[in-house]
């Protein structure tokens, strides 16, 4: 009985020096190695739930810009409370997953009007804020406030599956859970935003989904997939089911000449992707279609009825990746100057880059110099 409980009280302790040198490793690590990013010199919890939100689509490289882009205009909550949507999105544009935007412009809503623009100061406040989950509600009340709660992403999944060997998906509830148990057991309660940084930064820089730099990890003695040369098996992948594939034709309508150029614009309202943005009047298929198809169809009667017009041969092709549907897209210049259509917008060329619109139709316009 005497050894069994000094055994036990051995692996308490050696379980408790494993658990403070993770901690101790990471955030050395973290102190000499970090990246000298914007919201990291800053204890404002309105601008590191902007860089929060940002982050969590976007790669840190891309984000930087539309950080300081979206604080220029928006420094504080009022600023994005009083804003109206259209210009929100505009900001936003290019970001992609603009239902971010669009909870983010609410929330702050909210907060001016019942919280008189003061940002809740809690982990369980702030994660009554609209679009705010467990990831982003963990970040800012341990980065700000100083609450213990564990941050959990992409880049913290595959740490800890390789230091754990943890074989669960790491898209199942049940990867996550071990996680969140280890790493409540292992967060230094004293910084615990210094220590989510120092995890999620460790995965950015060094445990790399590819060619991960296993000599430069300060926690490679004890990582399970280190010491048993399987980091490549790490984390294992649940298969998705294969993205949708939708078929796009866009019809660039043209009108007018020089500087009295116009096209329509359509507003998305529906439940679907780009929900408020603008695109062009769109007809979409099950399968691919001819030009000549689309024409003699029942949707391009609907948006040109008798008017008279004529295609132009330049006819631009993309494949545009969202995150469970491929669109394949074709864009057809229109030309009708008697065009009109109650339910289409009629915009000026030159006044075009003021809408809202999603990075398929910016990258058009772009490349047709509009």
């Amino acid at each position: 009985m005497f050894l069994k409980k000094n055994c036990s009280k051995l692996l308490n302790i050696n379980l408790f020096q494993i658990n403070m040198e993770f901690s101790y490793l990471i955030i050395r690590w973290y102190q000499e190695n970090k990246r000298d990013l914007p919201w990291r010199h800053t204890n404002d919890p309105y601008l590191v739930w902007v860089s929060e939100v940002i982050l969590q689509q976007t790669r840190v490289e891309q984000g930087i810009g539309y950080y300081y882009r979206f604080i220029d205009r928006f420094p504080d909550i009022e600023s994005l409370a009083m804003a109206e949507e259209e210009e929100v999105m505009k900001i936003w544009q290019g970001l992609g997953y603009y239902t971010r935007a669009r909870n983010m412009h609410h929330s702050a809503r909210s907060l001016h009007k019942d919280n008189k623009s003061e940002f809740p100061a809690s982990y369980d406040e702030i994660k009554k804020m609209k679009g705010v989950g467990d990831y982003s509600a963990s970040a800012i009340s341990s980065i700000v406030f100083r609450e213990p709660h564990p941050v959990i992403d992409g880049n913290v999944l595959r740490v800890m599956t390789r230091f754990e060997g943890i074989s669960d998906p790491i898209n199942s509830a049940a990867c996550k859970t071990k996680i969140r148990k280890t790493l409540e057991k292992f967060i230094d309660r004293s910084q615990p935003g210094i220590f989510n940084q120092a995890l999620m930064e460790l995965g950015a820089l060094i445990c790399k989904p590819k060619q991960p730099l296993c000599e430069k990890c300060p926690i490679m003695r004890n990582c399970f997939a280190n010491k048993n040369e399987s980091v490549t098996e790490f984390p294992v992948i649940r298969k998705l089911k294969p993205a949708k594939t939708r078929f796009f034709y866009y019809l660039v309508i043209v009108s007018g000449k020089d500087r009295k150029k116009y096209t329509w614009l359509n507003k998305r309202t529906e439940s679907d992707i780009w929900k408020n943005l603008y695109d062009f009047p769109l007809i979409e298929t099950e399968k691919e279609r001819s030009i000549s198809v689309i024409q003699s169809e029942n949707d391009w009667k609907t948006i040109f009825g008798n008017h008279q017009v004529e295609t132009d041969p330049l006819i631009v092709s993309s494949c545009h990746k969202l995150s469970h549907q491929e669109l394949r897209v074709v864009f057809v210049q229109v030309r009708s100057d008697l065009f009109s259509n109650d339910s289409l917008i009629k915009v000026s060329i030159s006044d075009i880059h003021k809408y809202p619109v999603p990075r398929l139709i910016e990258n058009y316009l772009k490349k047709i110099g509009w």
